[in-house]
């Protein structure tokens, strides 16, 4: 199929608004998981949205331009999904199981369009908040992302002559090839797309997806975004995210319920998903003080993702678990996906192989990667650690601890509180890059 000359796209940038979110499916496949999840079981609940820059040193609204920000994100407003895109949704086979969407959710999904928000400036930074139902505010997690970074993408890149976008983007295809090469030396390595939230450019993330495609054959298992999914013909991945216990845990009464969030999740997930998709996200609020209480009907779960640990530690700690309840690590599933370069996936697939199955979700080094590639020195190509995540719940603080410190995001007083409660065992500090 033809190519897309990115560099050309980036240099011939004429038209009034070159919108980054195109559809709405230009989101995270765990986004529609979970807001099935949260259509049917908490419709009333409002959630409040956050962007949150990681990177201080980076002043975002020094880099983008407030009125092409409050462009895109307009845009975006005036989505809706597709007949074609509905259709797709409804007769899709996803993890092994057709009809995964109920027929009354995708009839409320059809007339879906993404809430108001409020965006404000503040000592450099953009304070943008998404309030309202959060059946609403969940979406607009990934398409706030992405717009974000591609502004930043698009400002750096300002002004370049179009051999100056040639050269940038050879090279980079060169650095991302050269990736494939060691990659594809193990055959039985697993890899998927998970880089929609920081990639460099929508157009970007597609050109690896479909490198991947050709690169690594049968060992690229698919992609997190639902529209390249959809448009290349991938599987489209993804489970659930920090959000759900976030949340339960803001609207818990008492501590009793506080300590029985994170199960109460995985029990609600359960009942309307099962099979493949029973992947276990244990570190919301520590790993460790979620082994440490888990009942026993969890081990029987597909596998767990350890987000926030150092990926061999991580993967250890679960795997003794496991046969402290009787579980053969060979029949589970670890899925790797925090920070990840291929030295990471590599040295970590090596560490486990024949120990676990694994899956590695490689995300902003695959997508966003253009370390060195630049001829000329250009500021704002390299990524940023940004999130947008829930900060309140009913009007209450949502907290996430994580097993890095430096992730920790919430009301002070509410963290102290839930540092106190959930304990700091096992937390390693480490640099948060992406």
């Amino acid at each position: 199929m033809p190519k897309t000359d990115i560099a050309r796209r980036v240099y011939n940038h004429t038209w009034k608004l070159d919108p980054i979110i195109r559809s709405l499916l230009d989101t995270d496949f765990y986004k529609l998981l979970m807001l099935q999840m949260i259509w049917k079981l908490y419709p009333e609940v409002d959630a409040t949205f956050s962007l949150i820059n990681r990177t201080k040193t980076v002043r975002l609204a020094e880099e983008i331009d407030e009125q092409e920000l409050r462009d895109q994100l307009d845009h975006a407003r005036s989505l809706r999904f597709t007949k074609k895109e509905m259709i797709w949704l409804a007769g899709n086979t996803f993890y092994g199981r057709k009809q995964i969407f109920s027929a009354d959710f995708l009839a409320w999904l059809a007339k879906f369009r993404l809430p108001g928000y409020e965006l404000s400036r503040r000592d450099g930074q953009f304070e943008l908040t998404f309030r309202g139902r959060w059946v609403e505010t969940t979406m607009w997690e990934i398409p706030a992302l992405a717009i974000i970074n591609e502004l930043r993408s698009r400002a750096a890149m300002k002004g370049l002559g179009p051999f100056t976008l040639d050269v940038l983007y050879a090279r980079a295809k060169a650095k991302m090839w050269s990736k494939v090469e060691r990659l594809r030396q193990y055959p039985n390595l697993r890899i998927s797309d998970f880089g929609t939230r920081r990639r460099h450019s929508f157009l970007w993330q597609r050109w690896c997806v479909e490198a991947l495609k050709e690169g690594i054959g049968a060992s690229f298992t698919g992609s997190s975004n639902v529209l390249l999914a959809m448009d290349t013909d991938l599987e489209a991945l993804g489970t659930n995210a920090h959000e759900l216990p976030m949340v339960v845990a803001a609207l818990a009464r008492n501590d009793e319920e506080l300590a029985e969030a994170p199960y109460k999740v995985l029990q609600d997930w359960n009942r309307l998903y099962g099979g493949n998709l029973l992947i276990v996200l244990p570190d919301a609020f520590g790993t460790a003080a979620f082994l440490r209480n888990a009942p026993n009907w969890v081990s029987d779960w597909t596998g767990f993702r350890p987000d926030s640990a150092p990926p061999i530690d991580g993967g250890e700690r679960i795997i003794a678990w496991w046969k402290e309840m009787g579980r053969d690590p060979r029949e589970k599933l670890l899925i790797f996906s925090d920070g990840l370069d291929v030295d990471t996936i590599i040295k970590t697939y090596r560490h486990f192989e024949g120990c676990v199955r694994m899956s590695f979700g490689w995300g902003t080094n695959l997508t966003n990667d253009f370390a060195d590639c630049a001829p000329t020195e250009i500021r704002g190509l390299n990524p940023i650690s940004i999130v947008c995540k829930v900060s309140e719940a009913n009007g209450r603080p949502a907290v996430k601890l994580s097993d890095n410190p430096r992730k920790v995001i919430g009301d002070p007083a509410e963290v102290e509180r839930y540092l106190k409660f959930f304990g700091t065992e096992d937390f390693v500090e480490q640099t948060v890059r992406v």
